[in-house]
């Protein structure tokens, strides 16, 4: 028997008030800061990844999902969505808008990694960018964003943590430092940190493994390397976020998983323990457009998995509010009793009504029970007597209580 392939999930329909609870809260919050809605396609050329993304990170070399098509172009499944916004962005003469440009977009993300809670190789992610602004008020905006939308949703108790990676003009200079540092601890970091020293070290600090997050406690910090411009930049945000009154900790192994990242890096992470705990976070890619052939152009966003917040909406019991359902139900007796009730049915539906009706041949008590069990207001009853006289019953769901009504009375007594 055919199963969901490994690392997806089917989303029931008892799920789903979860999934429409987030998305107006995803839509009522990007009201506020002025953000509007754009869909890219679910793949790309693989080439906007690899060099958005990097060709040293985990996403290109171990989890993009990566074929030829017809073609015979190379095609990548998206991996996450900063990298198509920017592309659409310069696509779409987005740069002769006024600026910075403000986009979210809802989609599902593609990444071939080991399945586990929160993370799957099919997860759906709320994405925010705003391209064209270097005002680090812009980063603080931005972190507010973020921090009032999981507020918005009934989460509580987490933590803002922030870092600067800094620039091309200072990062080399750390990067020297960092790697001087783990050349001491090469016995006790693993095979992929030791590869990484030579690849790629700045993702050192992200690695999740026991004994390397030990030799990244005592790692050189970013924001002692910073140069003059990105300590301005780090020093005006911290101020702008104490202004909000916006808590926050500066996590110096706080990197993000991506090439892309200059100056702010930020997560907002909750009082949970374990790697994939992470709510949501992003950061400024000040260097991103022009790598995609733009003119040199500042960006930040940010991006949340669905699945994860659905995860800790229900590890906090935050109650969300039940999808709307059909409200009638129409019983009915014999052949002509279930033709009056199609009919009743189509009417009532046309007037903005939601209604089931008894399909097969059931007894009325039958009838009554598959009403009760749905949970329906109220259950019209047709039968022969109610034929003859032009009526139908009404049945109270919640009190029992019925009364009989002309049917073509039967919309001003089913409003609810």
């Amino acid at each position: 028997m055919y199963q969901a392939p490994r690392g997806t999930a089917d989303i029931l329909p008892e799920e789903q008030a979860y999934w429409r609870y987030i998305e107006q809260k995803v839509e009522a919050i990007c009201r506020l800061y002025g953000y509007e809605r754009i869909d890219t396609p679910v793949f790309e050329d693989a080439g906007l990844f690899i060099r958005s993304v990097g060709e040293g990170t985990d996403i290109v070399e171990k989890e993009m999902y990566t074929f030829k098509d017809r073609g015979d172009s190379q095609i990548t499944l998206r991996p996450e969505g900063t990298a198509p916004v920017c592309r659409a962005y310069l696509e779409h003469g987005m740069p002769n808008l006024v600026q910075p440009v403000k986009l979210f977009y809802l989609a599902p993300i593609y990444r071939y990694e080991r399945p586990q809670a929160g993370r799957y190789r099919e997860h759906h992610q709320f994405g925010c960018e705003a391209i064209g602004e270097a005002d680090p008020a812009l980063d603080a905006e931005v972190i507010d964003m973020a921090w009032q939308f999981f507020i918005s949703l009934g989460l509580n108790n987490f933590s803002l943590q922030i870092n600067s990676i800094g620039c091309k003009t200072c990062r080399p200079e750390y990067i020297k430092a960092l790697c001087e540092y783990y050349n001491g601890y090469r016995d006790r970091v693993c095979a992929e940190c030791r590869t990484r020293l030579e690849r790629n070290a700045l993702r050192l600090l992200d690695c999740k493994k026991p004994d390397c997050r030990q030799v990244a406690a005592g790692a050189p910090s970013s924001v002692d390397y910073l140069c003059p411009d990105c300590a301005a930049h780090f020093n005006r945000l911290t101020s702008y976020l104490k202004v909000m009154g916006l808590p926050f900790n500066i996590n110096p192994c706080l990197v993000r998983g991506l090439d892309y990242y200059t100056r702010t890096v930020f997560e907002i992470q909750p009082d949970v323990e374990g790697a994939q705990s992470t709510l949501g976070g992003g950061g400024r890619y000040d260097v991103l457009i022009e790598e995609l052939g733009g003119k040199p152009t500042p960006g930040i966003g940010f991006g949340a998995g669905i699945e994860r917040m659905i995860l800790n909406l229900k590890r906090q019991q935050v109650a969300v509010p039940p999808l709307a359902k059909p409200g009638v139900f129409i019983a009915c007796l014999g052949e002509a009793a279930k033709a009056e009730a199609v009919r009743q049915a189509a009417l009532l539906r046309k007037k903005g009504i939601g209604v089931l009706m008894s399909l097969g041949e059931k007894s009325l008590k039958a009838q009554l029970r598959q009403s009760n069990t749905i949970g329906v207001g109220y259950t019209v009853i047709l039968g022969e007597n109610e034929l003859q006289t032009g009526t139908a019953v009404i049945r109270n769901m919640a009190s029992a209580q019925q009364e009989t009504v002309p049917l073509n009375k039967l919309p001003e007594h089913l409003r609810l």
